[in-house]
């Protein structure tokens, strides 16, 4: 259902709001919806940087830059969050000083003691469609699990141009609030969201004791379709492709590539070994993947399979099986493929619990041009594996 009244109406997490069909800026419904100001990421209702002078925020992402990330976890609740910084200089001099209220809001939520204000923060996606937005939730800075360090850190990033800059990268949390009602909105314009008698339960818990709650969503189902297994735009095709070109003469070749992949991704793997192709016993790669740290911790088995297909053939039953039937017990299977997991052996995979990680040309695509940025520096990187 799409909300075309915006002005009028509650927030409800994961409904769309409508703004107009002029093609142009006037179609935003954040300015109607919670009399923000026009523009991109951060949009702010009163003074900013400081966190004394803002009355709400609302935070937009498209979730499209592939070099900036924003994710938002629905099984844990965690909205990750990259600033507004996109070229060399200091890391707070942005145009819509993005970075500096983002530090702001993080030492303002280190400081434990009682507010006597803070501003809500509001968070939207894009649909893709004009620009109507869906609300994803009620966020603070910060999670349960990290510490003052971790929760806000400077990230450096390499230009075109071989050029180091840093930008910010914010993990905040989604609590488990379905509604900000409209009453609390009107509150929150006039200044008074922490007084009001409408704010929500966990957001005055965290206000007042730094209590995180949460919107914890388990998924109906994990099973993933053959377009969400593969690269989005011609962009990541390119990086799939290039992998692909490079291996599919020499399949055993691409099973230390694979490793190297899965380490991408598994950054705990510890000792591997790719076993030899007459002898693999159905499995391409036997490791350890080590859990916990320091004394206390523990290494874990694995097994992995690599299949280097293109992107029009996809890995079946057959290899799916393959790989479990080797797994031993307290072993974990990875599969690694440019390819894609046909929708009867992923179905086969959910529904029967078997403990496998998937990685598919989607996946590997993205991690390649998040870790290299061009298709130059992965060419040289598979020339030196």
């Amino acid at each position: 259902m799409i909300v075309n009244e915006p002005d009028l109406c509650d927030l409800n997490v994961d409904e769309v709001y409508g703004g107009s069909r002029n093609g142009n800026a006037s179609d935003d419904p954040l300015p109607r919806l919670l009399s923000v100001d026009n523009g991109a990421g951060f949009r702010h209702l009163g003074k900013r940087p400081e966190v004394s002078t803002l009355k709400l925020l609302a935070l937009k992402t498209n979730f499209s830059d592939i070099n900036w990330p924003d994710s938002l976890d629905r099984e844990s609740g965690i909205f990750i969050y990259y600033g507004d910084k996109r070229s060399p200089g200091d890391l707070h001099q942005t145009p819509r000083q993005g970075n500096l209220m983002l530090r702001n809001l993080f030492d303002e939520a280190h400081n434990h003691s009682k507010s006597e204000h803070f501003p809500p923060i509001l968070l939207f996606g894009n649909t893709g469609i004009y620009r109507d937005l869906r609300f994803l939730g009620l966020a603070v800075p910060g999670a349960e699990n990290l510490g003052s360090d971790d929760d806000l850190v400077a990230v450096w990033r390499t230009t075109e141009d071989d050029i180091r800059f840093q930008n910010y990268k914010a993990t905040f949390t989604v609590l488990d609030v379905p509604v900000i009602s409209r009453a609390w909105i009107q509150d929150m314009q006039a200044g008074n969201a922490v007084g009001s008698t409408h704010a929500p339960k966990p957001w005055l818990d965290w206000v007042s004791g730094r209590k995180f709650s949460p919107l914890r969503s388990q998924p109906t189902k994990n099973i993933r379709s053959k377009s969400q297994q593969l690269p989005d735009t011609d962009e990541l095709r390119a990086y799939v492709k290039l992998v692909y070109t490079f291996y599919k003469d020499d399949p055993y070749l691409f099973e230390r590539c694979a490793m190297e992949l899965a380490k991408l991704f598994l950054v705990n793997i510890r000792e591997y070994e790719i076993t030899r192709p007459w002898r693999d016993g159905g499995r391409d790669a036997i490791g350890t993947y080590r859990i916990g740290h320091g004394a206390g911790a523990i290494d874990v088995e694995f097994a992995m399979e690599a299949k280097c297909y293109g992107t029009n053939v996809a890995v079946g039953v057959k290899a799916l099986s393959r790989l479990i039937s080797r797994l031993r017990h307290r072993q974990f299977g990875i599969l690694v493929t440019t390819s894609y997991l046909d929708s009867q052996a992923y179905q086969e995979l959910v529904q029967d619990g078997h403990p496998v990680v998937i990685i598919s040309g989607g996946d590997l695509a993205l991690k390649l041009k998040r870790k290299f940025g061009s298709l130059e520096k992965v060419r040289i990187w598979l020339e030196r594996i």
